[in-house]
């Protein structure tokens, strides 16, 4: 079984309020598909969730009741955005169901509390694709906060240990440096637990409340730690995930899996 997670920079436009990138959901679809692969997916909330938690400042936790509108209003945008994503998986031959994080899992600081698998486990079962999402949720400390699609796929990897994790981008994997900003930056093919530690991240500049690619990094270490190898790959080059997914040879970042 694999772990995927659809990056938030990748299905929607970051920079632009509730903006789908359907042609590019489309086809990691249709890559998801021919690769007939068992495997759960997380998507980000992207401009549905980021913009609208940013401005209500729900990442804070609860401190006045004109917040309860903007949690009502975020969760019902990323909630838009699943069935978008349940909607394209469907139309490319994939029996998927959307389960809301709230569903299954209660915070605390915004670490997690208690989380129950058994509803996966049994969708598991029957043969459908189980597609969960970054979403604001109970937090036993802070009334509500931020659960992250980074957050839910380090849950995942540590529960299910899936043979890989892999991350669909908007950039080829990872660099030295931001890309974006930095036309220095190097390329990273393969890298270890020990030199992602001494990777220096740059946050990038749009509105995200989940401390973008550093955070990332910080994650995939977490989960490298249980020996799961994961990769970063570049969701808008066509077919890279489907090679991927197939163990073909293509170009994305491998950071191995280390227990020790």
């Amino acid at each position: 079984m694999i772990l995927l997670k659809f990056g938030g920079s990748v299905i929607t436009d970051k920079t632009t309020e509730c903006c789908f990138k359907q042609p590019t959901v489309d086809q990691l679809a249709k890559e998801l598909f021919q690769a007939q692969k068992s495997f759960i997916l997380v998507h980000g909330a992207g401009s549905f969730g980021h913009i609208q938690a940013k401005k209500y400042h729900l990442n804070n936790g609860y401190s006045t009741k004109s917040q309860l509108k903007g949690f009502s209003l975020t969760h019902m945008m990323v909630q838009k955005l699943n069935s978008m994503v349940l909607n394209t998986l469907y139309d490319h031959g994939i029996p998927a169901v959307g389960l809301p994080p709230h569903a299954m899992m209660i915070l605390d600081n915004h670490q997690p509390l208690q989380f129950n698998t058994t509803i996966i486990d049994n969708y598991l079962d029957l043969g459908l694709t189980p597609v969960t999402y970054g979403d604001v949720i109970l937090d036993k400390s802070q009334g509500f906060s931020i659960c992250s699609g980074d957050l839910l796929i380090e849950i995942l990897a540590k529960q299910y240990h899936p043979d890989k994790v892999i991350f669909v981008m908007d950039e080829d994997g990872l660099f030295t440096a931001n890309p974006k900003l930095n036309p220095d930056a190097k390329f990273i093919t393969e890298t270890t637990i020990k030199e992602l530690s001494s990777l220096q991240t740059t946050a990038n500049t749009y509105a995200d409340v989940t401390k973008g690619m550093q955070g990332k990094v910080e994650t995939i270490k977490r989960i490298a730690a249980h020996g799961i190898d994961t990769y970063l790959v570049n969701g808008n080059i066509h077919n890279r995930l489907f090679h991927t997914l197939i163990d073909k040879e293509t170009k994305y970042t491998h950071i191995f899996g280390d227990t020790i």
